[in-house]
């Protein structure tokens, strides 16, 4: 595949779109948990500008920037941590498949972005 006339290999294109509908499934989640399905506080919360991070990330993930793809390993370990929290909290019954959910994405997306960096790296060495 011919992009910016660069070689993409299918394996590192594979990665980035299911990195890309990762993050972009925690965005969408993170803001229908909070504002409709399941908020802290009825009628939705502030919480909801916790997705503010991912959606900056976005636009990076979607154009192949190497440094996106690094420090979106690093800030994925927070919606991890939440969706255990959530998952493991008392009396929150609405919130476990949300959590269970948000857990799945996280480590998918780490996986994802993971993998991403290592056959990019791989591919440029000689």
């Amino acid at each position: 595949m011919q992009t910016d006339s660069v070689t993409v290999l299918p394996a590192v294109e594979a990665t980035r779109w299911v990195a890309f509908g990762c993050a972009l499934g925690l965005v969408l989640l993170g803001a229908a948990w909070e504002l409709w399905l399941a908020p802290l506080r009825p009628g939705g919360s502030w919480w909801a500008l916790k997705i503010l991070p991912l959606c900056a990330a976005l636009p990076g993930l979607y154009l192949r920037r190497m440094y996106t793809y690094r420090w979106t390993t690093l800030l994925v370990w927070l919606y991890f941590t939440e969706g255990v929290v959530r998952a493991s909290g008392r009396g929150i019954g609405d919130s476990l498949p949300l959590a269970l959910l948000e857990i799945v994405l996280s480590v998918t997306l780490f996986a994802a972005c993971t993998l991403h960096v290592r056959l990019r790296l791989r591919s440029v060495r000689p």
